[in-house]
């Protein structure tokens, strides 16, 4: 990875939510960033300046008002004037806030309750953690277009109401707080959808475990918050039983406890017991109660949780019925009601909708495998395999589809 490379990762967000600030308008704060990666790719030669983040803003920032000159547009902009005070791009460059991790700062900055809710989480993830549109689609089980449009709506108040880029304080984090944590679990999902932990978004599994142990530190009595840090640790535990010495995932089912890290199970544990104890039942503790199930387990001779975790998504239905956590279900429900039952609830599901979900076409694969369908079990394989997963899940499923009579 070149120094520009790790400039990107490590400051693209806080250097667009800076130039949002001092611009209102998302496209040209895109647009200007690019400019400042192009310009750094020559200027840089292997030799980063001693700050980078700056460095790129303030030559995105000169591109930016090129650009509205040549427009012919800079005197309608109403660009603010320089403040006595620090302005908002500026406290954005400096770290001296209410939240201390700067990733979890602009993700509160960006989840501004006068953009859609539908759309906050999506611009977030998009602005701040680099997400491509069909990845966030895919997240939202949405088509690309529809989210496309959700965007650009998003863009188009911010442009339109001058929506403040501000680091909000500690009086405005409800409102966000929901966006917040679904934008966490998003960016997380994406690192944990890869086994192997080599896929583009693998860094943000550990940056996660940071944010959640920070947000748990500013809200300590959200249940929420407790439970999202306390299912992150249960599946960064796992990690190192996921793959075979071939890099081949391993079902949770199937991995050995003995692999999995015993510190961060602790952790976990400690965060659910803290969760549990504000007496709230949300959808985020029932599913950190799912993975403290099978975290219960101390070895592969154990029989598995599952009429336990049936029981527990059977309760998280009743809180939050959506295709995932159906998709998720039918898998305990096969093991405790047989595969035909499980493939009854799948079948009843939305196919169309979930045809980008890789997970339904893996678990439809299985239950017609089961079930003897073997043509219509490779078809189903064939599409989980059309959707390109990361190595190890692809090396799974092509073993599962060869292991088929």
């Amino acid at each position: 990875m070149t120094p520009l490379d790790r400039a990107v990762r490590a400051h693209k967000g806080r250097v667009m939510a800076a130039l949002a600030a001092r611009f209102r308008d998302l496209d040209l704060a895109e647009e200007s960033f690019a400019e400042a990666c192009a310009r750094a790719a020559s200027a840089w030669d292997d030799v980063p300046p001693r700050d980078p983040a700056a460095w790129l803003f303030r030559v995105a920032e000169r591109a930016a008002l090129d650009s509205l000159r040549r427009a012919g547009v800079r005197a309608a902009a109403a660009l603010p004037e320089p403040a006595a005070e620090p302005n908002a791009e500026e406290r954005m460059m400096d770290d001296s806030f209410h939240i201390p991790d700067e990733r979890l700062r602009l993700i509160f900055v960006c989840c501004h309750p006068a953009i859609a809710p539908d759309a906050r989480a999506a611009l977030t993830l998009r602005l701040v953690c680099g997400l491509t549109v069909a990845e966030i689609a895919t997240a939202f089980l949405l088509a690309e277009p529809a989210l496309a449009q959700r965007l650009v709506r998003a863009k188009r108040k911010i442009a339109a109401v001058g929506v403040p880029f501000e680091i909000p304080g500690p009086d405005a984090w409800p409102d966000r707080l929901e966006s917040v944590l679904t934008t966490i679990e998003v960016a997380y999902a994406r690192a944990h959808a890869d086994g192997a932990g080599t896929g583009r978004h693998a860094d943000y599994a550990e940056e996660m475990l940071g944010i959640t142990a920070t947000l748990a530190a500013l809200l300590p009595q959200e249940a929420d918050v407790l439970a999202l840090a306390a299912t992150i640790r249960f599946a960064e535990a796992r990690r190192p039983a996921r793959v075979t010495p071939h890099g081949a995932m391993i079902p949770l089912a199937e991995q050995d406890p003995v692999r999995w890290d015993a510190d961060r199970l602790s952790e976990g544990r400690v965060f659910l017991a803290r969760a549990l104890a504000t007496g709230a039942a949300t959808p985020r503790t029932l599913q950190a109660l799912i993975h403290g199930e099978w975290c219960a387990r101390r070895s592969l001779t154990e029989p598995a949780p599952w009429p336990a975790v049936l029981v527990l998504y059977d309760a998280l239905l009743a809180l939050r019925d959506d295709p995932i956590v159906r998709v998720n279900r039918a898998v305990a429900l096969a093991e405790v009601a047989g595969p035909a039952a499980a493939l009854d609830e799948v079948d009843s599901l939305d196919a169309p909708a979930l045809a980008a979900f890789l997970p339904y076409h893996a678990v439809r694969a299985d239950l017609l495998a089961r079930l003897g369908f073997t043509a219509e079990a490779r078809a189903a394989y064939d599409s989980a395999l059309a959707l390109a997963p990361a190595t190890a899940e692809r090396l799974w499923l092509e073993a599962r589809r060869a292991s088929i009579p």
